[in-house]
């Protein structure tokens, strides 16, 4: 998947599970909507996860383990599609 594709993904995961959030706030027992829940947030971190094996961290806190801090590695994640 591109690059542009993979964060599309990603920014649909994230509106639809604050969406979906929302509404479970005020239907806490709503079994289709707790599943759709789950299932839309393991797509997300799949996607959150291949995007960061392949373009790098998206934000400071998903460095990767090690000795280095590789966050400041460029290009920032909003540089990117102006390289």
């Amino acid at each position: 998947m591109a690059e542009n594709n993979l964060m599309c993904a990603i920014q649909m995961y994230d509106f639809y599970l604050y969406e979906l959030n929302l509404y479970l706030d005020t239907h806490p027992n709503d079994p289709e909507a707790l599943d759709l829940f789950k299932k839309t947030n393991t797509k997300r971190e799949a996607a959150y996860k291949a995007y960061i094996n392949k373009y790098g961290p998206i934000t400071a806190k998903q460095f990767t383990e090690g000795n280095h801090f590789d966050w400041v590695d460029g290009p920032w994640p909003w540089e990117r599609s102006a390289n």
